[in-house]
């Protein structure tokens, strides 16, 4: 089962999308950050002992701390990013479409790449706390610069998440 740092609630509370935003359309997209975004930002071995917090339900602690002051909102801002950019798409047995609400305008291209580039610099910005605060504290958190073995190394580079649409 997966674990997702930051629910559905988390997302539209902390950001400008709607409250009737189907969860199942929002969901993949948290997956898809915390596997795209946070896997390179905290290593495997600092990512598991997340999961852990979350699945367990700790609440208090440095990874606690760690989880809801900088892991959390670089979530929510990626999950934005990427919910942005499929959003006013759907998939089915008929085919991709392109919905087009009756009383409202579509943005164009560019205002909807401003948006997505505005949630990415958001996350970027919890990103680069993140990074500050685990190098200066880096004896609360050994997983991060422990041998990731078989796995991935934190990233400390910024152009991990700059994608062009």
């Amino acid at each position: 089962m997966d674990v997702l740092f930051v629910t559905r609630d988390d997302v539209l509370r902390y950001t400008s999308i709607g409250g009737n935003v189907d969860v199942d359309k929002l969901i993949p997209h948290i997956k898809v950050a915390q596997d795209t975004y946070l896997t390179s930002l905290l290593g495997t071995k600092l990512y598991h002992r997340i999961e852990q917090v979350v699945s367990t339900n700790e609440t208090s602690g440095d990874y606690f701390d760690l989880l809801m002051d900088f892991i959390q909102p670089c979530v929510i801002h990626y999950a934005t990013a990427e919910f942005l950019t499929f959003h006013a798409y759907s998939i089915s047995n008929g085919g991709v479409f392109r919905h087009i609400s009756d009383n409202s305008t579509t943005p164009d291209l560019d205002e909807v790449k401003m948006l997505v580039q505005k949630c990415r610099d958001n996350a970027d910005h919890y990103r680069r706390r993140f990074i500050d605060h685990v190098c200066y504290y880096n004896s609360r958190y050994p997983e991060y610069t422990a041998s990731q073995e078989d796995g991935q190394y934190p990233s400390y580079n910024e152009n991990t998440t700059r994608w062009v649409l």
